[in-house]
C-alpha cells in the first residue's frame, strides 16, 4: 500500500519535491496544506500544478480515520474510537481544560506491557502505528476544534500502547508536531509517558528536547511493581530509577511519576512512606490517579480518605504531589475501555 503523506517531515517532503524535478519550496507548500490549511485531499492543494498533484495522489495516501464511536462527557471530554485501514481500531481523546484543549493520542494498536489494572493490554499488541497514524489523530482533533475556533494547545502521549516500544515513530511524530511551520505545538506542552523502557529513556534524555517525560511507576518497590506491571521483570525497578536520574542530570527537567492507586494493593500508608523514600531528592512530581474500574481486572478504587492520606504523607515528606482531576469518567475514558468493548463484538 502507499505510504502515508503524514509520515513525512518537512525536510523529507522537500527532498521528495526535488526528486520530482520541483524546487524544494514545493515541499514546504505541501506541508502548509497538510498542517496549516488542513486539507483532506491532494486535489485541494491548488497552488501546486495538476501534474504534481497527480504525482502526490499516485505515490501517497492520506490516513483514513473512520469514526466508529464518539462519546461526549458532561465535562467536555470527547472520546473517539477510530477505525484504521486494516480494520483495527484505536482511541483518541480530546480533553477540555481551563488552559485549552489537550489531545491524548495512541501509539500502538493494543499493548504488550501487560499492566494488570489496564484495559489497553486486553488482547495484547497487534501492531505499531506509523508516525502518520499518530499525526492523523491530532490533525483530526484539530479539524474538529477548527469548527469552534479553537486549537490543540497540548498533547499527551498516554493513549493505548507504549510509546517507547514504538520509539522511532513516536519521535518522528513529535518532530512533525513541534515544527514551527506546521501545527507548532510548544515542546513544553507535550508529555510522553512510558512504563519504563530503560534503553529508550536514555535515548530520550539524549534527544535534547524540552518535551516532558512521565513515568508510570505505580509501586514503590521491585516486588510489587512486578506484580502490577510485568514489564518490570524486563526492566527492574532499580534500573528504571537509575535511567530517570540520568535523564534529570542530563536535561535538568522534572519528571512526573504517575501512580495509580488501587484499593488494598498499593495505596497503604507504608506504600506512601516507601515511595517518599525512593523519590527523596529527585526533581519530580507525583500524580496520584484513582484507578478506573475495569470489569476484566477486578480492582477497586481507593477510598477518598485513603487517597488524601496518601497525598498528605508524600507532601509531608517534601514530595510535590497532586491528585489527577478525573475527566470522562461517565464515558469509559480510561485507556482501552472503548476498544475493549468494540473487540467483544468480534472486531479487531
Amino acid at each position: 500500500m502507499k505510504p502515508f503523506i503524514y509520515d513525512y517531515t518537512l525536510e523529507e517532503l522537500q527532498e521528495w519535491a526535488v526528486s520530482q524535478g520541483e524546487p524544494a519550496f514545493r515541499g514546504g507548500q505541501i506541508f502548509d496544506w497538510l498542517y496549516v490549511k488542513r486539507v483532506s485531499s491532494f486535489e485541494e492543494m491548488t497552488n501546486l500544478s495538476k501534474p504534481l498533484r497527480q504525482k502526490l495522489t499516485d505515490e501517497f495516501a492520506f490516513v483514513t480515520l473512520q469514526e466508529i464511536t464518539k462519546l461526549e462527557s458532561k465535562d467536555g471530554t470527547v472520546k473517539f474510537l477510530f477505525g484504521l485501514h486494516d480494520d483495527h481500531a484505536i482511541e483518541t481523546v480530546i480533553m477540555k481544560h481551563n488552559y485549552g484543549n489537550s489531545i491524548c493520542v495512541t501509539t500502538q494498536v493494543g499493548c504488550k506491557v501487560g499492566c494488570t489494572f489496564c484495559a489497553s493490554t486486553l488482547g495484547g499488541l497487534k501492531r505499531n502505528l506509523t508516525p502518520g497514524e499518530i499525526v492523523a489523530q491530532v490533525v483530526q482533533a484539530q479539524k474538529i476544534l477548527d469548527t469552534r475556533g479553537e486549537r490543540v494547545s497540548s498533547i499527551v502521549i498516554m493513549g493505548t500502547g507504549e510509546p517507547f516500544e514504538n520509539y522511532d515513530a513516536t519521535m518522528k511524530f513529535l518532530r512533525i508536531m513541534i515544527h514551527e511551520k506546521g501545527l507548532n505545538i510548544g515542546q513544553r506542552h507535550i508529555t510522553v509517558s512510558t512504563s519504563g523502557i530503560v534503553p529508550n529513556i536514555y535515548r530520550f534524555a539524549d534527544e535534547n528536547t524540552q518535551i516532558n517525560l512521565a513515568i508510570s511507576i505505580h509501586a514503590p518497590n521491585d516486588a510489587l511493581r512486578s506484580k502490577l506491571m510485568p514489564v518490570n521483570r524486563r526492566f527492574p525497578f532499580d534500573d528504571v530509577m537509575e535511567s530517570l536520574r540520568y535523564y534529570i542530570a542530563k536535561t535538568g527537567r522534572r519528571i512526573t511519576f504517575e501512580y495509580a492507586l488501587i484499593g488494598g494493593v498499593n495505596d497503604q500508608p507504608e506504600h506512601a512512606e516507601e515511595l517518599a523514600g525512593v523519590l527523596k531528592d529527585m526533581l519530580c512530581h507525583v500524580n496520584l490517579i484513582p484507578v478506573n474500574y475495569v470489569p476484566e481486572r477486578k480492582y477497586v478504587r481507593t477510598s477518598r480518605n485513603d487517597i488524601f492520606q496518601f497525598q498528605r504523607i508524600l507532601a509531608d515528606k517534601g514530595i510535590n504531589v497532586t491528585i489527577r482531576r478525573e475527566q470522562g469518567h461517565d464515558i469509559a475514558a480510561a485507556c482501552g475501555q472503548l476498544r475493549a468493548k468494540h473487540m467483544e463484538s468480534g472486531a479487531r
